[in-house]
């Protein structure tokens, strides 16, 4: 039996993002539980899949907005990572998360997926800002998020550990006014 197409909302060449599914539970714990993963979030202690599926389902009657990411560059889309965006109604901004599992990572899909959540962030969701944190030593992430539209916001200093050392946390930010190049939501109207 084969499954369905996955939904797409929006998409490039190569990635695309569709919603949040419950049936990929499996496969988002499996990349949660990557050390790598680990060591990029802060967090200390790999979960078990019991408490990712009560998580889970917190997720998805929460307000957060989530998007399982797509590779599309073989035959059918491959979900290969996670975005989301944590809202700040009253003011009109978000913090941005991002997971990728390892088949995904050095391929620029980082780099796509961050800049299709912002492009809905700013297009759909109307916000006027998204930020994050990254952990100073992930230069990798760092320039992943430049080539979205991210900027440098500021430093927490010694706000993190990296690999059992203390480090500081990069915060950067994307306001929808500098938001530039192709949109994928414009142009589903001819814009």
């Amino acid at each position: 039996m084969t499954q369905p197409e996955p939904t797409l909302w929006i998409a490039t060449e190569t990635c695309g993002l569709g919603p949040y599914r419950a049936d990929l539970i499996e496969t988002y714990w499996a990349w949660e539980q990557d050390p790598s993963l680990l060591v990029g979030y802060g967090r200390q202690a790999p979960e078990s899949l019991e408490a990712r599926a009560e998580g889970m389902a917190h997720q998805l009657r929460g307000s957060n907005v989530r998007f399982t990411v797509y590779d599309l560059a073989g035959d059918e889309p491959q979900p290969v990572g996670v975005t989301t965006l944590l809202p700040d109604d009253a003011v009109r901004t978000a913090e941005f998360v991002i997971m990728l599992g390892k088949e995904a990572r050095g391929r620029g899909l980082g780099t796509e997926a961050t800049r299709l959540t912002l492009d809905y962030a700013f297009h759909v969701s109307n916000l006027r800002m998204v930020w994050l944190k990254v952990l100073a030593p992930n230069t990798g992430g760092i320039t992943a998020y430049e080539r979205a539209g991210f900027q440098r916001a500021g430093v927490l200093r010694e706000a993190g550990y990296w690999l059992g050392e203390v480090c500081d946390e990069v915060i950067m930010d994307a306001l929808a006014r500098e938001f530039s190049g192709p949109s994928a939501v414009k142009a589903l109207f001819g814009r």
